[in-house]
């Protein structure tokens, strides 16, 4: 009998020869090779962390369900780089948070600066201020003023016996008497009467003083030094002038208009 041998192809398709599989290989290596390779992009540290930590999460429950490892947690074990990801997560999400955290309290402490003064913006803070410092310089001005005014009045009455008259300008201020009219009309009415001497003393009627007070005695009042001293006479004869006649000029004009002359 004659034995036919058939091919046989149906195991030749199943199994392919080693030469055909090793063509294939280098086939596959030349398509990688000529292929260029793909550029990586380069995540954030924080994406990548929590990529590299979800597909570990991911990785673990898979395991379980397919029963490739046990329950038990403890066998699986995150890799180096998953951990240092995390790690570097949780350092910028503190940061951040730091840093958001401290931008909030100072946003805060501005509002309550501005809401203290109960004004809505900035400027209109600035704007205050400044008013307000304007105002202190002006009552610090003013406050100056005044304190020369009074060395003035000190050097003034010190000075009463040598010049009554700038003497008498200041002391018209205590009765609010400052215009120019008011002090003319007294300059006017105490020289008739005694030419601005403190010692000056009338021979016939006993007067004396530079208001002429009559008797002398009346001016005891307003301090016992009333012989000696020109600023003991001069308030009383302004207390005088202001009782009787209201003002200098009114005395002044009085004074003009009797013969003799007095007031």
């Amino acid at each position: 009998e004659r034995v036919t041998t058939q091919p046989i192809t149906q195991g030749a398709s199943r199994h392919p020869s080693a030469h055909a599989s090793g063509h294939a290989s280098a086939t596959r290596r030349n398509r990688h090779e000529t292929t260029p390779p793909r550029k990586r992009h380069r995540g954030r540290p924080v994406l990548a962390g929590a990529l590299a930590l979800g597909l570990g999460a991911s990785g673990l429950a898979y395991a379980k369900a397919t029963n490739i490892i046990g329950a038990d947690t403890a066998a699986f074990v995150v890799g180096s780089g998953v951990a240092a990801q995390t790690d570097e997560l949780a350092r910028a999400t503190t940061v951040d948070t730091t840093y958001r955290a401290a931008a909030s309290v100072s946003r805060n402490e501005r509002r309550t600066a501005i809401a203290a003064t109960g004004l809505r913006t900035a400027k209109e803070l600035e704007a205050k201020q400044k008013k307000e410092a304007a105002k202190q310089a002006e009552k610090a001005r003013e406050a100056a003023e005044k304190a020369e005014r009074e060395r003035e009045r000190q050097r003034a009455i010190a000075n009463a016996k040598e010049d009554p008259k700038s003497a008498a300008r200041v002391l018209m201020a205590d009765q609010g008497w400052t215009s120019d009219s008011q002090y003319n009309c007294l300059v006017n009415l105490w020289t008739g009467e005694s030419d601005w001497r403190w010692w000056a003393e009338n021979q016939s009627s006993g007067a004396y003083g530079i208001a002429q007070s009559l008797p002398a005695r009346k001016m005891a009042t307003f301090g016992s030094d009333y012989r000696t001293n020109p600023i003991t006479q001069m308030k009383w004869g302004m207390w005088y002038i202001k009782m009787s006649y209201g003002n200098p000029c009114n005395a002044w004009s009085t004074w003009q208009a009797r013969s003799p002359h007095w007031y």
